[in-house]
């Protein structure tokens, strides 16, 4: 039924070198859609985004989405019809150790990208994937829910928060 929706679309992605963009961008490529990345550079060579040759299924640049510039020059340059933002600093551990970082990055970031989307008349969707640590931890054995309330003790789960919000 939705098999070609995406056929022919320009999407854009950001964080498309992670581990969640990097499958998002061959998902969408085999569904026919026009894949455009923005993302730091992968970090190791295991990294799916570099196992799967992805530079060369993809249209991939190199960019910080904390450099609303970048970002918005991109937009305006491919056009896109659907926009995913996954660029994020997502490990708890590193939001201990640099706070600012994951901050600057998740908040900012998130705030970037959706400057560059209101910038740009082509864009018909855009689409903020964030963590189910941005809901507040009640320690359940379930899924949360997207009307579950929003949380977070540690700076990651604090930025995804706001990033929801």
């Amino acid at each position: 039924m939705f098999s070609n929706i995406f056929e022919g679309k320009k999407v854009l992605i950001t964080g498309h070198t992670g581990f969640k963009g990097s499958w998002l961008a061959i998902w969408l490529s085999e569904l026919g859609a026009d894949v455009f990345g923005f993302a730091l550079a992968p970090e190791r060579k295991e990294d799916n985004f570099t196992s799967c040759n992805l530079k060369n299924i993809i249209n991939h640049s190199t960019g910080d989405i904390k450099d609303l510039n970048s970002i918005t020059k991109l937009f305006d340059l491919v056009k896109p019809d659907i926009a995913f933002h996954l660029a994020a600093q997502s490990l708890v551990i590193k939001s201990y150790k640099d706070p600012h970082e994951t901050f600057s990055t998740n908040i900012m970031g998130t705030v970037n990208f959706f400057e560059a989307v209101r910038q740009t008349p082509s864009v018909k969707v855009a689409i903020n994937v964030t963590s189910d640590k941005c809901y507040k931890n009640n320690e359940w054995y379930w899924g949360y829910r997207e009307n579950d309330p929003l949380g977070g003790k540690d700076p990651y789960s604090a930025s995804k928060s706001a990033s929801e919000i």
